[in-house]
């Protein structure tokens, strides 16, 4: 039988091939000469950095023995944490995703390692290595998928997390999967987990799912408050923003619920509500999102007036924002689906903002999620579209239409890509070859024709 190759026999072919001496080879790796023989003779087990000194050495990538070391060290032998911890990291490192999961996959097995496991994944979590912190917590999650655990519940909201994405379906399925865990989560985590539940179904348009979430969302924020305000002893924060932000966020969020149906006065109720927020002894950060609420509740006021008709606050609703970039595309949203509605004309605000409409572009950096802003971007086109269609202003709405039918390809967002096909078929008389041609292509890549 033809013994499979060890990362010692490489070593020591290497050695021959070279005709080093065995003090030269260890001088090169800069490791001493009896850890080298020892190494090589088998009498004592290679540690991770002894392993990158004598790769190094060698003259070959880093990580070139990874998965040689993960077979010897954790498949067919005793995994040793000493060891494995910083295999784990060291694999993170350079992305070797295949060896972390066949080395996890055997060290799981017996649940020896878990809680230490978890440990390491909250670590690359919050170190940005979410690729692997990903494999970790699933794997803690199939370890425990029986128990009733806050730390299942916390390892169910990291993979929710790290499954949203541009695709809307994908993430709605990740939604699904987590919410049965959001009650078991550590009240600070919960509030977290709620808004960013709150975040998702506000981008794919769930208001069933979002009315209710609203209210357990300020409900838990509220009485989080009043214990705070009692204990004054200093204690680390796991929520990420100050408490009273999350009593905020629910009102933004019930309000946009309200705003879908139609009840605007009830929506303006909310803004006003969350407009006011008081925080006995404020924080330089509570001042920072107070005034955050202040500036907000003042654009939704003039928002919900503007939905009810009142075309009036137009001019200070949009010079309110037109010195920031994203608040400035949803204010033009907000105008355009108006005068859409009540059929008024607002040419010479498109005209003014031109430029700026032309390098509007998929991906938030700043107060939205990447999913509300891409949502919010379909719409923003599609009514524009409907705007300078209904004008017979065609190349213009076109151009705007094929924009929403692009991103809702993108975001995988059938309802909003239905809309867009009916609408285009409505006017299909009036689109250029070159229009027709970018329709037809990316209806092919969608698999519709």
């Amino acid at each position: 039988m033809i013994l499979a190759p060890t990362i010692r026999s490489h070593i020591e072919d290497y050695i021959k091939q070279q005709s080093y001496k065995l003090q030269h080879f260890a001088n090169i790796c800069e490791i001493n000469v009896g850890t080298i023989s020892a190494i090589i003779n088998g009498t004592r087990p290679i540690a991770m950095n002894q392993l990158d000194q004598i790769t190094s050495g060698m003259g070959l990538k880093k990580g070139y023995f990874y998965e040689m070391y993960a077979i010897e060290f954790f498949v067919k032998a005793a995994p040793d944490w000493r060891r494995l911890e910083p295999f784990l990291y060291r694999c993170a490192e350079l992305n070797k995703l295949d060896c972390i999961k066949k080395v996890v996959i055997e060290v799981t097995e017996d649940r020896m390692y878990t809680s230490e496991l978890f440990k390491v994944a909250e670590n690359m979590y919050n170190k940005e290595m979410k690729p692997a912190a990903f494999i970790l917590y699933e794997c803690v999650a199939e370890c425990e998928k029986y128990q009733h655990s806050e730390r299942l519940a916390l390892c169910q909201y990291r993979i929710f997390l790290l499954s949203c994405c541009s695709d809307q379906k994908v993430s709605e399925r990740a939604a699904a999967r987590f919410e049965p865990f959001v009650d078991r989560l550590e009240e600070e985590y919960k509030l977290d987990a709620l808004k960013d539940l709150g975040n998702l179904y506000s981008a794919v348009h769930d208001f069933e799912r979002l009315y209710p979430l609203t209210y357990k969302m300020e409900n838990l924020a509220k009485s989080m408050k009043i214990y705070e305000n009692k204990d004054n002893v200093s204690v680390k924060r796991n929520a990420i923003y100050p408490i009273f932000v999350y009593e905020g966020y629910s009102l933004i969020m019930r309000a946009s619920c309200y705003s879908r149906i139609g009840k605007y006065e009830e929506a303006l109720q909310c803004t006003l509500n969350y407009h006011q927020l008081i925080v006995t002894n404020p924080t330089e950060e509570d001042l920072l999102f107070i005034n955050k609420f202040k500036k907000w509740g003042e654009i939704n006021t003039y928002l919900f007036k503007l939905k009810l008709g009142k075309n009036e606050v137009l001019q200070d609703y949009i010079e309110r924002v037109e010195d920031d970039g994203e608040e400035l595309v949803i204010a033009l949203f907000n105008i355009i689906q108006a005068a859409n509605r009540f059929k008024f004309n607002i040419n010479f605000l498109l005209g003014k903002y031109k430029d700026k409409i032309e390098l509007i572009h998929i991906g938030s950096n700043r107060e939205y999620s990447a999913q509300n802003w891409d949502t919010i971007l379909v719409k923003f086109f599609y009514e524009l579209a409907v705007y300078h269609l209904s004008r017979s202003n065609y190349d213009m709405g076109m151009i705007a239409l094929i924009r929403s039918i692009e991103i809702s390809n993108y975001i995988n967002n059938d309802s909003a890509m239905i809309k867009c096909v009916n609408l285009f078929g409505e006017y299909r008389i009036f689109a250029s070859e070159e229009i027709r041609t970018k329709y037809k292509h990316i209806l092919q890549l969608k698999y519709i024709v």
